[in-house]
């Protein structure tokens, strides 16, 4: 490499300590009595802080990001992700096991809807709704340091997009493969996926082609 990418983990300081959710408050807390080793609290973002490329997927993983702290690390749902950013040069390796890796990401960062882990890996929309003050921040920096393609995992991930950048959801139908582009903000693009989660990829709902399909549309969109 012959760069230093700055990799940051929690563009806003405030995020860490937030608990604006009382039912997700209280359930961390419950999983930090019963796993004191997992990180157990709000997940910030990850990545290249002047990134091209911004992924947004839905919530921490209880084994996953929950436990190590870094979005779609060390669990089932991260495993194609990697793969797929290593493979079109969006990471300087193939997996994201835990935070002292090593990983970096080149030109890519990487979020969620929602910073906490909710029970059943279900949020409510007021949850939704609560966190979005978060995302939108952390789009209106992505754009304002020359992002261009917004990508999201999965149809809440999609609607938190549109929420945060005060767009209406009957304009822009979520579909696996649709491109959108996103009034207000010139050459940026919001495009869709199937979220790679365990169940969508065992069932090949969303098949490795069909990922870096959409993975090719980005790459031949932005510029690096």
């Amino acid at each position: 490499m012959t760069k230093d990418f700055v990799q940051h983990s929690c563009p806003l300081p405030e995020l860490a300590d937030c608990q604006q959710c009382q039912r997700l408050a209280g359930f961390l807390q419950s999983v930090r009595t019963q796993h004191p080793d997992y990180h157990a609290r709000p997940v910030g973002s990850f990545g290249d802080d002047c990134a091209k490329l911004l992924i947004v997927g839905l919530a921490p993983g209880m084994h996953g990001a929950n436990r190590t702290g870094r979005p779609f690390t060390g669990d089932y749902a991260g495993i194609l992700l990697y793969q797929t950013l290593h493979k079109y040069g969006f990471a300087t390796q193939p997996e994201s096991i835990d935070t002292d890796d090593d990983l970096q990401l080149i030109g890519c960062r990487i979020t969620n809807a929602v910073k906490c882990l909710p029970p059943e890996n279900k949020p409510t929309p007021q949850e939704i709704k609560q966190c979005n003050g978060y995302l939108m921040a952390e789009l209106t920096l992505f754009a304002e340091r020359g992002g261009t393609a917004l990508l999201a995992l999965g149809t809440i991930a999609h609607q938190a997009v549109l929420m945060a950048l005060q767009l209406r959801m009957k304009d822009f139908f979520f579909a696996h493969g649709a491109v959108h582009d996103v009034p207000g903000y010139a050459g940026l693009r919001l495009y869709d996926s199937y979220h790679c989660s365990r169940y969508n990829t065992q069932t090949k709902r969303l098949t490795a082609t069909m990922f870096e399909q959409v993975f090719d549309r980005i790459n031949a969109d932005i510029e690096r």
